[in-house]
């Protein structure tokens, strides 16, 4: 049987131009060296309590079992997925050439190397099944999703399922961290499915969480500028936000910063979200003019923080309910 692997592309997504132009794929820990100079994966394991022993000993324990993995049991005709939150897809591949130790190739905080010959087709996050989103939507930076391969290789070749309802059974999971995430996914799910004003409500809601007073601007053309928020009531106090909020898939470009950066008043700080990512040439204008950029996922992030704090209104976009997880200490 075929196996199927999904490896995150760095911390912050940004191996994916790397990987796709040297047909690659890395990970990390260059502190551990070659992998294939120890023994056992207890022996590598050993190691890791050394290296890393600031870290929690789970935590070790994962990051020495991830490298042996990737190391030893990914092979030759295995099937690579990884994800582009850029595009919102994920790229898929077949190994060529199992692990090899290579600093120099990606670079040395990325070592462990496997040669991979990606499709050139990707695959939209929003054709998954639910349970595919969750799984692969898991924290490990490499681990098995033999469960979805054929769903992924049916979605290649163009056939999309049926849409299935969700029959309110949830799995168990007893991995407190793999949970959280998986209801992170979900709520992105919740929100991709916002139309564009309650998207403008939700960010506005949010800003008005965070103490500001809001306007968020009516249906219809609004000039560039789909809210703006200041401290006082009557607008006059520093800082004064001015937000841009792109709700699709596709990614949002260099111009369409820039012309945020142009509207009116042109003293205000700036916030751009779009929930399909950022092209390179939108993080470049973003970094050199002081943009704020917020994607999908970061969105998700600052809900949760403010969650309790929202308006009732902003709420009832995306009901939650609080849910306590054990942890292990």
């Amino acid at each position: 049987m075929t196996k199927w692997w999904m490896v995150r592309a760095g911390d912050n997504n940004e191996l994916i131009p790397q990987w796709e132009s040297k047909n690659v794929v890395s990970i990390g820990w260059n502190q551990l060296g070659d992998p294939k100079s120890y023994a056992s994966r207890d022996a590598m394991i050993q190691k890791a309590h050394v290296i890393y022993h600031e870290s929690k000993p789970g935590s070790r324990i994962q990051w020495a079992s991830q490298v042996w993995k990737f190391s030893r049991d990914i092979k030759s005709g295995d099937r690579i997925v990884t994800y582009t939150k850029e595009s919102r897809e994920y790229l898929v591949g077949t190994v060529t050439k199992s692990h090899e130790y290579n600093p120099s190739l990606i670079s040395d905080y990325y070592p462990n190397v496997i040669s991979v010959k990606w499709e050139d087709k990707r695959v939209s996050r929003d054709l998954l099944s639910q349970g595919a989103k969750n799984s692969l939507g898991g924290i490990s930076t490499v681990f098995r999703i033999d469960d979805w391969g054929m769903e992924i290789d049916n979605l290649l070749l163009g056939n999309i399922p049926p849409v299935i309802t969700d029959d309110g059974q949830d799995e168990e999971t007893n991995n407190a961290e793999e949970f959280i995430q998986q209801a992170k996914t979900m709520m992105e799910d919740a929100i991709d499915k916002l139309d564009p004003w309650q998207m403008q409500d939700l960010v506005g809601g949010l800003l008005s969480a965070m103490g500001y007073q809001v306007k968020v601007s009516p249906k219809g053309a609004d000039g560039g500028v789909d809210i703006l928020a200041h401290r006082d009531a009557f607008g006059f106090e520093r800082p004064i936000i001015k937000v841009q909020v792109k709700h699709r898939n596709s990614a949002s470009n260099g111009a369409e910063v820039q012309q945020l950066l142009g509207t009116t008043p042109m003293d205000a700080s700036s916030i751009f979200v779009s929930t399909g990512g950022y092209t390179a040439s939108a993080r470049k204008v973003a970094q050199q003019n002081g943009v704020k950029l917020l994607d999908l996922s970061e969105l998700v992030q600052l809900v949760c923080e403010w969650y309790e704090k929202l308006p009732i209104n902003s709420q009832q976009l995306i009901p939650l309910q609080k849910i306590y997880v054990p942890l292990k200490v």
